[in-house]
């Protein structure tokens, strides 16, 4: 039933995307994109390069111990990663860039909330040449103060360095803060440092100041002070997907980025409240020729009628589909 109802929201979240969000591919970096590698089944976390403007970490929610870094500009995979010196992974859930310029992999995920008295964190540089090669990863033994627990979002302040991780669970979860510095050679204890909603993923923007979190079904952006959140959070438009596992600052914080898993996953870029975009260049048209600004507008109106009955029918489909599975069940 439960991934039945995910196909459904991620067919539905195909037609519901307002049509502000239809860019096309093979344009400029940190759009809209579509994951191409059907290796990627369950993008479960998403990091903006450092090194590489437009390009984006991934991994699968798996026991593989690879990291594919995708072109923002095409979905295409450029990198392939394989980490080396550490264990089989269990349940890779999270990822992120530290100001090191280091990678930073969450294997922290725990569907029995509390079958493991540790989880994992994997560590290594960020590869200043693109391409398929093995990596040497350090590995963090973690242990949560109050017990084990469920997780899926880690964050590293991109000024400290500081490791966090939030907690997963329905009723609201906790944000817990590692030790000042990781070692490889003990344990790190996180400790519980604030209450945060149902999350599946986080990020820090780029100056630090603020930290997002996402659900299932919706996402905040907080202030971030003193180590901790500064206030209650603002909601942001994040878009309806069928998984929504993963979310991304752009690398000059404009945007957010928002991706889910599912194989053919579409990672969609939210603007924040008055940030500019990347770039302000004419569209790119399929025949090579820019598009002018009133060609754009026309097709945006004519567009605007388009998206309207693909919304009535998207919610119709999405309707007679629960229904009918509910009444299997």
């Amino acid at each position: 039933m439960r991934s039945a109802l995910c196909a459904l929201g991620a067919a539905a979240a195909l037609v519901l995307l307002p049509a502000g969000h239809a860019r096309a591919e093979g344009q400029e970096p940190d759009r809209d994109f579509t994951i191409q590698d059907t290796r990627v089944t369950e993008s479960s976390g998403l990091a903006a390069s450092r090194a590489h403007p437009g390009i984006y970490w991934t991994h699968n929610d798996q026991d593989a111990p690879l990291i594919y870094g995708i072109d923002s500009r095409t979905g295409e995979t450029v990198a392939t990663l394989t980490m080396k010196g550490v264990g089989t992974p269990r349940d890779m859930e999270a990822i992120a860039v530290g100001p090191d310029g280091d990678i930073y992999v969450g294997d922290i995920g725990d569907n029995l909330d509390g079958s493991w008295n540790h989880v994992w964190i994997y560590r290594f540089p960020e590869p200043k040449v693109l391409g398929d090669r093995t990596v040497t990863a350090a590995q963090y033994d973690v242990k949560y103060a109050d017990g084990p627990r469920n997780a899926e979002a880690l964050m590293v302040h991109p000024k400290t360095g500081r490791v966090y991780i939030a907690s997963k669970n329905e009723d609201g979860g906790g944000l817990y803060a590692g030790p000042e510095r990781l070692t490889p050679s003990g344990t790190n204890v996180f400790r519980r440092v604030d209450e945060v909603p149902w999350v599946t993923d986080g990020a820090f923007s780029p100056d630090g100041d603020r930290l997002v979190l996402r659900g299932y079904f919706s996402a905040r952006e907080y202030a971030w002070k003193d180590g901790r959140l500064g206030d209650d959070g603002t909601s942001v438009s994040a878009p309806f997907q069928g998984q929504a596992e993963s979310v991304t600052y752009t690398a000059d914080g404009s945007a957010l980025m928002f991706g889910s898993e599912g194989r053919g996953s579409r990672v969609v870029r939210v603007d924040r409240p008055g940030a500019q975009p990347p770039s302000d260049k004419p569209t790119q048209a399929p025949g090579g020729a820019p598009k002018s600004p009133s060609a754009s507008a026309a097709e945006g109106g004519q567009g605007s009628a388009t998206t309207g009955f693909l919304v009535l029918a998207g919610a119709t489909v999405l309707v007679l589909g629960v229904k009918r599975l509910l009444r299997r069940g």
